[in-house]
């Protein structure tokens, strides 16, 4: 197998991490405009399958290549350079992947369905956590019942230690990431219909068992993917939220309602042009900390009925990060399901061609198989709900 990595972050390095320990691994290129992550990626892993790469993404005549000497491309970047890439993977006839979390990215992806077909590519968008394993989750629960009432999924990193830390949070992804999921809108399903909402909004109370204890989720964009349109017309109510410590999402509400998140050029007295949200990013990669020791929390709960009476599946993990290897839990959530599935394209446990949704695509069985091999538990547990579906 050989693999082509676009993207040296936490999230690319997590998914080197997993791929050289693929005894079918025959090489992974690794390409990143920033060499010195590049030269610690090679440093810290030292694996000799592991070719690092200069490269910048917008060259699409030099990403061709690299891809045309791959059988799957991972993309690690941000989400909004995932459709072009995608385009360029056809031309290289190239598997492509992504990490996802952008609407509009994946919505222009679909339209490539006919040529992936023609070209005999799989392309399947949205891999990592969030968006991505917690609908695969959702989709298998979903399945199994015969009438479906509403699905819930709450995921989210949180630091181990938040309370000395700005904003009770630490930078575990991109920023890029954090920005696009706290200002853009949502997509919820709400009384049998499909809207938009804002990001930020409708905190709820949700608690683990103890020493994790009670933490906040509430609405942010991205986490739906195509769920809404696969089970819109079949549900009651169907949503995503972010779960944090308790009080984030009312800080980062201010500062967005200051308009730190705005796009748009502002003129200072000075007469110089600024976008707020680009001096908001600079500040939060210099405040913000990083390498914080953390974990992951999920909870994806399905009601429906089954065998004409009312029941609820609910899939739970709990996971910390790698802190010998320098992993975090957000970082190794999101990018060793993008590894797996990965995997299961080179390996032609998926077969199928075209641009795919990966709560459809992938098999839920070897996916769980794949996910406990690496100590990673997401237990499922069916009970009777609080209150009956209708």
């Amino acid at each position: 197998m050989k693999f082509l990595v676009l993207g040296a972050g936490q999230a690319g390095y997590a998914v080197i991490f997993d791929l050289i320990r693929s005894p079918r691994l025959d090489k992974v290129i690794v390409a990143d405009r920033n060499v010195e992550r590049l030269r610690l990626i090679k440093e810290r892993l030292a694996d000799e399958k592991i070719v690092p790469v200069e490269l910048d993404v917008t060259n699409a005549e030099e990403t061709a290549n690299l891809m045309a000497n791959s059988d799957v491309t991972l993309s690690c970047i941000t989400s909004p350079y995932n459709y072009e890439l995608a385009k360029i993977a056809l031309q290289a006839k190239s598997h492509f992947c992504d990490l996802g979390g952008d609407e509009p990215t994946f919505k222009k992806q679909l339209f490539l369905d006919d040529v992936a077909k023609e070209q005999g590519v799989t392309i399947i968008p949205n891999i990592g956590m969030v968006p991505g394993m917690v609908a695969i989750l959702a989709h298998c629960a979903a399945q199994s019942m015969d009438e479906l009432y509403e699905i819930r999924m709450r995921a989210g990193a949180v630091p181990i230690e938040p309370e000395s830390l700005l904003l009770q949070h630490s930078l575990s992804l991109s920023v890029d990431r954090l920005i696009n999921e706290y200002s853009n809108s949502c997509k919820i399903v709400r009384d049998g219909k499909i809207y938009k909402v804002p990001s930020l909004t409708d905190v709820e109370n949700i608690e683990f068992p103890k020493p994790i204890g009670k933490l906040e989720a509430f609405n942010t964009a991205g986490g739906v993917s195509a769920l809404a349109e696969t089970f819109g017309d079949k549900v009651q109510h169907l949503d995503f939220k972010m779960i944090r410590v308790p009080g984030h999402c009312e800080q980062m509400k201010i500062l967005r309602d200051l308009g730190l998140m705005d796009t748009g050029a502002r003129k200072l007295p000075d007469g110089n042009d600024v976008r707020p949200l680009d001096f908001f990013k600079q500040l939060l990669k210099e405040k913000m900390p990083v390498d914080q020791p953390d974990l992951v929390v999920m909870r994806v709960t399905v009601t429906g009925v089954k065998d004409k009476k009312p029941i609820q599946h609910v899939w739970e993990c709990v996971d910390y990060g790698d802190q010998a290897n320098g992993i975090s839990a957000a970082a190794k959530m999101t990018a060793f399901p993008a590894s797996i599935i990965g995997q299961m394209i080179a390996r032609k446990d998926i077969e199928e061609r075209g641009v795919l949704r990966q709560e459809q695509a992938v098999p839920i069985k070897l996916f769980l198989a794949e996910m406990a091999s690496r100590g990673i538990s997401l237990t499922m547990a069916e009970r009777s709900p609080v209150h009956e579906a209708i």
